[in-house]
Order: structure tokens, then sequence, then C-alpha cells
């Protein structure tokens, strides 16, 4: 093997243009913001995904933006977690997730895909649901119940972009507290309710 790969880093989205800047390319985003705060550069193409190698916390990672869209996501996954040796307790999924509150961000070590065919691609493809995850709550208040998949790629309105930032800043550090500490000591810092925060960190 090539590389030594201790954790591979998968954010969910959609390739392509018209997606970028959507609920649903969150994954894509922080994988972006990671690349771009450690120097990784996202050149490799590898089983239908853009792959960068480097290092987060003194460990050798590949992130990784599977190019398959979101409701195949599993196959690319699978595809690199194989290739790199990585096992699934590290493979760190992260994604937008309807069912959390807008800007609330949940750090799991396993679990259901919730309704999200992305997630649901990832289990499948994996076949185990053991593998931690990063979860950025997309729902804002006051969203009538309706038609989620519209939702969730149609894009960021102009007044949201510092939310979205501080959302995605907040995601990358809540994986690379998950490199450098494990998932269950990052749980306790970084699973807190947004609302009634004053402010986002002590």
């Amino acid at each position: 093997m090539a590389d030594e790969i201790e954790f591979l880093i998968v954010g969910l989205g959609n390739p392509g243009e018209e997606y970028e800047n959507t609920p649903h390319n969150l994954g894509f985003m922080v994988v972006d913001r990671l690349a771009g705060s450690h120097a990784i550069r996202m050149t490799r193409k590898e089983n239908f995904s853009r792959v960068g190698v480097g290092a987060i916390a003194g460990k050798r990672i590949a992130l990784a933006k599977p190019q398959t869209f979101m409701n195949l996501s599993g196959g690319a996954v699978q595809g690199l977690a194989e290739r790199y040796g990585v096992t699934p307790d590290r493979v760190v999924v992260v994604y937008d997730e309807l069912a959390l509150p807008w800007q609330e961000l949940r750090i799991k070590p396993k679990g259901s895909d919730a309704g999200h065919n992305g997630m649901k691609s990832v289990i499948g493809s994996l076949g185990t649901s053991a593998f931690p995850r990063v979860r950025l709550g997309i729902n804002p208040p006051g969203r009538p119940v309706g038609d989620g998949a519209k939702f969730v790629l149609a894009p960021f309105k102009r007044g949201q972009k510092k939310e979205v930032e501080e959302a995605v800043e907040r995601a990358a550090a809540a994986v690379e507290s998950i490199i450098a500490e494990g998932v269950e000591k990052s749980m306790t810092v970084f699973n807190r309710r947004a609302g009634g925060l004053t402010t986002e960190e002590e």
C-alpha cells in the first residue's frame, strides 16, 4: 500500500456547479475546508471520488468527495475504505441532516440512516452502521413540512453566508477533534444544543 492511512474522512454531496451552494453539499464544503486548512490537495481521482491525502493532528488521513451523486455514495466509500485498508470505525462521514435544526451539529459513533438516502447507501455498502459520523443540521425554524428533497437542493440564501461558514468551520473542527481525541471525547465537546448558547464555544 502506497499510503498507510489511519482515517478516511468522507464528505457527502453532489458533483456539479448547480449543487455547490446547497444544504446537501455541506459535507463537500467541510472536506474542502479541511483540505484548505491542512494544505491537502484534492487532486487524486480514485473510486469515483476526488481524494486528497495528508496529515491532520499528526495522523495520516485521506479526504474524499464521492462524485457518484449523493444517493449512490456507498460504493465509492466502500471502495476507498478497501483501497486504503481503513476499518469502518475509522471512516468518518460528514453530511447534512434534515432531522436536526439549522446549525446544530451532532457527532455519533454509529446509527441508522434516519431517512437520509446517502447514508442508506453508505451503510448498505459498508455492511455496517457502526462508523462515526458528523451530522450538520439544516432544518430552519418555521420551515413548512413539505418537500425535503426540493429543500436540500435549493441554494442557500445570500443572507445565510455567515451562518453556513460558521457551520462548516465547526464541523471541520469536530472532524479534527475526532482524529485527535476520538469520537467519545469529541461528542462531549460538540454535541451541545446550538439554541440558547450565547457564544459558539466557551
